[in-house]
Parts: structure tokens; sequence; C-alpha cells
């Protein structure tokens, strides 16, 4: 892993990057002026923006519970990992399953500042990190092999981050080829953003987004489905996030005037 002065040197603080304005929605200190004026301007347009983004991280945890508790799972990869904010996704996975191996995966040289945090491990288990970006999935794959075993089934998390893939980053064949390393048993974990639901408001966050350089793409539930072919899906399905296994809930509120425009779903590969 290369050192953090590096990493900072390489933090371009002049235009908003998803995992930064993902952390000030989420009431975190690790972003820039840059990022906050993208998150006020999306909350202008949306006031719940900032319930969504922690409902698409209560998403990842009630999925995490899951997967190490009812489907045995004990090896997990996550891509778009995000500025670390507690529970962390080994957190939740160690807290169940203490041998629990995790690696992790993000693009932005921020995180890997944070990666400390990160790889605080159970004794039993193991976390990494790896500086990647998710459109390099050969080089995801040589790094997470150097701590998972991938003859035994993986959970690939995927949770807010196709939405950053245009088209012309061929995300679907980004995703089959992440998904075909994985053994028989393994999971697909993925949420998208989707105009669905609130067409409107998720189009100006759109436009908000690309004036500040940076791609946001929403899928239908239809085109959402696509990344799941040839899985098999874990009920309920593909639903909106809030509807995706409630009862393994810890600490979640509602707030029913928000439109959670985002799907989630899980499935595994046969």
């Amino acid at each position: 892993m290369t050192g953090t002065e590096p990493a900072a040197a390489r933090i371009d603080t002049t235009r908003p990057h998803p995992a930064r304005v993902y952390d000030w929605f989420l009431g975190g200190k690790d972003n820039y002026p840059v990022d906050e004026e993208l998150g006020r301007q999306i909350m202008g347009v949306d006031g719940t923006a900032r319930y969504v983004a922690r409902t698409n991280r209560w998403f990842m945890q009630r999925v995490t519970r899951w997967l190490a508790g009812e489907a045995g799972i004990r090896q997990f990869l996550d891509i778009g990992t995000g500025i670390p904010t507690e529970p962390n996704l080994h957190q939740v996975a160690q807290g169940m399953a203490p041998d629990a191996r995790i690696v992790y995966a993000d693009n932005d040289p921020i995180v890997l500042t944070h990666a400390e945090a990160l790889l605080r491990s159970s004794r039993e288990g193991i976390t990494d990190y790896v500086q990647a970006d998710v459109r390099d999935p050969a080089r995801i794959l040589e790094q997470a092999r150097k701590s998972l075993d991938f003859t035994r089934p993986v959970a690939l998390s995927l949770v807010a981050l196709t939405h950053f893939l245009g088209d012309e980053d061929r995300p679907y064949d980004l995703v089959a080829r992440l998904v075909d390393a994985l053994p028989s048993g393994s999971y697909l974990v993925l949420s998208q953003l989707t105009a669905d639901f609130d067409p409107l408001a998720v189009g100006r966050g759109v436009a908000m987004y690309a004036a500040g350089g940076v791609t946001l793409a929403p899928r239908t539930r239809d085109e959402i489905a696509r990344f799941f072919d040839g899985l098999e899906p874990v009920e309920p399905g593909i639903v909106q996030l809030t509807d995706w296994h409630p009862e393994l809930a810890v600490g979640e509120s509602v707030d029913e005037n928000a439109v959670i425009s985002l799907y989630g779903a899980v499935a595994r590969k046969p």
C-alpha cells in the first residue's frame, strides 16, 4: 500500500467527487467546499437527499447481516467503498462472523488516507484495501486474491457504484467480468439510482453532477436487471432499498416524505 502523502497530493479539490459528496450527506468531515456546494444544491432540489444516502448505507448493512448470517458468506469484495462511516461493512460482517475476510476497493485517494480505519479487522478475520478503479477489474481481482480465496464463495458488493458509470464505460461488461471471476455460491449485491419514481428530481440531480464534471446515469428496473443476468435472485428481488428485508434493520429511521430513487438487489451465482 502506498503512503498517505502521495495520495493526499493526488486529491483534486477543484471538482466534486462522489465519495466526498456522499460523505457530506452522511454528516462526515472528509469533504471539501466543492463537495458541500454540490450537496447543498442537491438538497435544494430534494430535501430528503441526506436521508436517501443513509438509506443506501442501511441497505448495505442489512445485506451484510443476511449474507454473513443466513447465507453463511465469509468473504466480501466491496468496490466503491467510499470514506469510512461506522459501522463499515467489515464491522457488520465480522460482528456476526469474526473470521470474515473483507477487501475494499476505491479510486478516490482520500479513501486511501483513511485506510487505517478500514483495516481494523477482528483478530480472526482479515481486511485489506486496494486503491483501484472499477474500470480496471483485472487489477482489483489480482489484488483481492492476496486476501480472498476465490475457490470459496465471495460476496461482491457494488453499492451505489454503477450509476457513476456511463454507457461508454460498458458497465454491464465490467460487472460481468467481476462476477465471472467468482466461484459458484457467490453473491452480487448492487444498488443503483433510478428515475422510475421521481424523474424530475433525478433529472435535476444528473444535471447538477454533470455541471461538476461527474457522470450520473440513472437506470430503469429492467436495465438494472441486466446486471444480474445468469444469476439467481434472492427474495424479494429488485426493489426500492427500504423494501429489502426491513426486518433486518438495526437503528434505522423512517422518512415517509422521502422518495427512495434507488433499487437494490442480491443474487446468487449458481
